[in-house]
């Protein structure tokens, strides 16, 4: 069963690199055919493919009740480098909201 904790969590960081992948695309001059085919946002498509892999190994043995919710993990990890990495705000609101989030995947993964 730890093969596939393990999985799920290299899910949630591939998951996580490529949408920081898909942002750093985003940035910059052009449209969106442009970006499509930046390398960096080319990238991260492959690492969310990548992911749903993990994800779907991870699944043969977790409960699918307690591994999605786990992948909310990420949102926290997102929320923290888009205001560090990329200058996004970071209201009180928003840090109610991941309090809340991280409660409750805990809550979960105790469960």
């Amino acid at each position: 069963m730890t093969f596939h904790w393990l999985s799920l969590a290299a899910a949630i960081c591939t998951s996580l690199g490529g949408q920081v992948l898909l942002k750093a695309g985003a940035i910059g001059e052009g449209g969106f055919l442009t970006q499509l085919f930046r390398p960096t946002t080319i990238i991260g498509l492959a690492a969310y493919g990548g992911a749903a892999l993990l994800y779907i190994i991870a699944l043969r043995k977790i409960p699918m009740s307690i591994a999605l919710p786990c992948t909310a993990a990420s949102y926290v990890a997102v929320a923290l480098i888009g205001h560090f990495a990329f200058g996004e705000a970071l209201s009180p609101q928003k840090l109610a909201a991941i309090g809340l989030i991280c409660g409750g995947v805990l809550l979960l993964a105790t469960a």
